[in-house]
């Protein structure tokens, strides 16, 4: 099955200019993949130059966020319209950076609804800030998440979701200090049980489950092979051109 890598480039880089010779280096590699289905979230400024750039198959585009209302008095934010027009075709709502600035279940919901209705495929961002092995508190703090997120998703949409799991104790370690593949391999068995219990069992086992959460050159083949993700989400090493190639070759080849 094809792999799907998501580069979010957060807020970078700092001029349409760098964000053009990163995405065309990353173009060179990434264009040729038969394995994998790279998708770039750079800042929305950049999405519609970026996006004329490139006119095949194996590249698309995402936002790092969206509104849920179609068009109005809402300063400040972006809605399904623009973001189609735009050349966008991924969506990502939910990230621990979101979440910190304010959103909840209640209005990641309304996210999710308004774009998968518009034919956007939404990548739902969920995890943890601390893992706790004993008592599993995690675990049902996770089946919280999942569950107000994806509220009232009907099932002829569910081809339009995916699950990014990041944990948030994991970012911004290094991969000996990152999650373990077999500690993936655990939470996506849980997630896996949890789409069952929301969705079915049919529909649950065609939902990708991707991982982020220091994601680097060294770990991205077992977070794949070991940890049975379906993808990544890539923060900080797809702001590197030749690094992230080289991360896209390797999941290529597995």
């Amino acid at each position: 099955m094809e792999k799907l890598i998501i580069a979010n480039w957060k807020m970078n880089p700092e001029s349409i200019a760098v964000a053009k010779k990163l995405f065309t280096e990353v173009k060179k590699t990434a264009g040729k993949l038969s394995n994998v289905k790279t998708v770039i979230a750079p800042p929305f400024l950049y999405i519609y130059e970026l996006s004329k750039l490139y006119t095949g198959n194996k590249i698309e585009f995402a936002s790092q966020d969206v509104f849920w209302e179609k068009k109005g008095s809402f300063t400040g934010e972006i809605g399904v319209s623009m973001l189609k027009n735009s050349g966008v075709k991924y969506v990502i709502v939910g990230h621990s950076e979101r979440r910190a600035l304010g959103d909840n279940d209640e209005n990641i919901n309304k996210k999710i609804l308004a774009s998968i209705q518009s034919g956007l495929a939404v990548i739902l961002c969920v995890g943890e800030k601390n893992r706790d092995n004993k008592d599993g508190v995690h675990l049902s703090f996770l089946a919280k998440q999942l569950e107000g997120a994806l509220k009232d998703v009907p099932q002829n949409k569910i081809s339009k979701i995916i699950i990014a799991y990041e944990p948030i104790w994991a970012i911004g370690k290094n991969e000996k200090d990152a999650m373990k593949s077999y500690e993936l391999h655990e939470m996506v068995i849980f997630i896996r049980k949890t789409m069952v219990n929301i969705f079915g069992k049919n529909s649950a086992l065609k939902i990708p489950i991707l991982y982020g959460g220091s994601v680097e050159i060294e770990n991205t083949e077992t977070l794949l092979t070991e940890g049975m993700a379906d993808g990544l989400l890539v923060g900080h090493a797809s702001l590197s051109a030749r690094e992230f190639s080289d991360m896209l070759k390797i999941v290529q080849n597995i």
